[in-house]
């Protein structure tokens, strides 16, 4: 089909096969996140790691596992708390692992994966509570396994609605006094429970994510209004005062993707509050363009996996 924004050719054929009915958000949830755990089967190189994994018992939240993954044969330097993506019904250690390991292996960074319980069967705040958990007892939860990485730099890190929650990691940790968080990384973030945006408008079918599937993800996620308009669930609706906390900042956003302009617009709302921000949207891709297989060789990968690490390792 003929595009608004011509796409590289592989982010073409995602949107060429995403766009055969039954669309992902028509099918039951079990449903679908077989059909995006079967997607992420595509052969793809993975970066050496060691992959361990815990339960974790976050109180009236439940239990839930917690992956670990650690650089191979390096000294750790960083931890990052990586929350996933995939509308908060979909998504897994699985789906995102070539993505954490490269992560980790490019950043000598130990990845601490929560893998929180999924919408519907939970509604907010459930996961944000049980990350919440995770993030203030992290130092613990690593235990002497990983006692090299106790004293080194924190990240939050998340895509998609990982970055949402990622997002109110920060907000939940200022409030509560939680753990110090050095840096923020934001791929593609959900801010805003809107879906009246220029790029909404622009790609709201046909180009992967569609503005009819997110709106059914808010509504797995969320019970109300009232959710959708809290801090931790919108947070471009924050005042700017309740953003000053933030460390410095990275937020990528693609091109073609309905949330570019909540993402441009959170990163533009953290400079008024006077934080750190940079910057990028990646032109010719779609939205998880960094998770997804099929997308790893692609330029736009490339390019924002080598400014994401570079900005990792960049000291403050």
């Amino acid at each position: 089909m003929k595009r608004c924004v011509p796409l590289e050719p592989a982010a073409e054929a995602v949107c060429n096969q995403s766009s055969v009915p039954p669309l992902i958000f028509q099918l039951p949830p079990e449903q679908g996140r077989r059909a995006l755990e079967e997607m992420q089967d595509t052969p793809v190189y993975k970066y050496p790691a060691d992959v361990s994994s815990v339960c974790v018992n976050t109180g009236i939240w439940g239990n839930i596992p917690v992956y670990f993954i650690a650089p191979k044969g390096a000294k750790i330097r960083n931890i990052i708390f990586y929350i996933h993506g995939a509308g908060w019904v979909f998504g897994s250690f699985h789906t995102h692992e070539k993505l954490v390991r490269e992560l980790s292996a490019r950043t000598d960074s130990l990845i601490v994966f929560p893998e929180y319980s999924r919408s519907p069967e939970a509604k907010y705040p459930t996961a944000i509570e049980q990350c919440y958990f995770v993030l203030s007892h992290i130092r613990e939860i690593i235990g002497d396994c990983f006692s090299a990485a106790k004293g080194t730099a924190l990240t939050v890190a998340g895509d998609s609605v990982g970055g949402n929650m990622a997002i109110a990691m920060v907000l939940m940790s200022a409030m509560g006094q939680g753990s110090r968080i050095q840096k923020l990384l934001l791929y593609y973030p959900v801010t805003n429970a809107c879906f009246d945006t220029a790029s909404y408008r622009e790609f709201a079918e046909d180009y992967y994510l569609y503005r009819e599937g997110m709106q059914w993800f808010w509504r797995q996620y969320t019970a109300s209004m009232a959710d959708r308009n809290r801090i931790t669930a919108s947070p471009l609706r924050a005042d700017i005062d309740c953003l000053r906390c933030f460390p410095p900042t990275m937020i990528i956003n693609g091109q073609a993707d309905v949330l570019r302009s909540e993402g441009e617009a959170f990163g533009e709302r953290l400079r008024c509050a006077g934080v750190e921000v940079t910057a990028l949207r990646v032109q010719g891709t779609i939205h998880d363009f960094v998770m997804l297989n099929a997308l790893d060789q692609t330029n736009a990968c490339r390019t924002a996996m080598d400014a994401s690490t570079q900005w990792v390792n960049r000291l403050h």
